[in-house]
């Protein structure tokens, strides 16, 4: 199978991604920080998105996970890592900081770029700039 025929797997997913995220509103950085604001104007709306992915998952993913392979790839690639170190917990609290600060994760980010404000690239910049830190200090400090 040629490498570019297995990437369409992964456009087609990624587009449908960015289609639940933009159905579910999650591309809306004031429907995250509504989902936040417990005294004020909470939005739970967010909370029955994540429960409904929580779901699926929690149903597919056993019946995926009894193939022999993946249908698109050679094995399946799961996480190897099962204990809860420093750089987990330490990631999650910037990650939360940034989510609430802007109202975006990784995935609406990337679906927010289709709209090409002077907000979203600004946060795309700032996200950039984060990661090229964050493997910057991890690099230094392993060595």
């Amino acid at each position: 199978m040629s490498s570019a025929f297995r990437l369409l797997p992964a456009l087609f997913a990624g587009t449908l991604f960015g289609l639940g995220l933009s159905v579910a509103q999650m591309i809306d950085p004031a429907k995250v920080i509504n989902f936040l604001d417990f005294a004020g104007t909470w939005d739970p709306s967010l909370a029955f998105v994540m429960a409904g992915g929580l779901i699926v998952n929690l149903i597919v993913t056993p019946f995926i996970l009894k193939r022999g392979r993946p249908l698109m790839a050679e094995y399946f690639r799961l996480p190897t890592k099962t204990e809860i170190d420093k750089r987990i917990v330490i990631g999650g609290i910037i990650f939360g900081i940034g989510w609430g600060l802007a109202g975006y994760c990784p995935g609406p980010m990337i679906t927010s770029l289709s709209f090409a404000d002077s907000d979203i690239l600004t946060v795309v910049a700032a996200f950039v700039v984060g990661t090229f830190i964050s493997r910057w200090v991890l690099a230094h400090r392993t060595a």
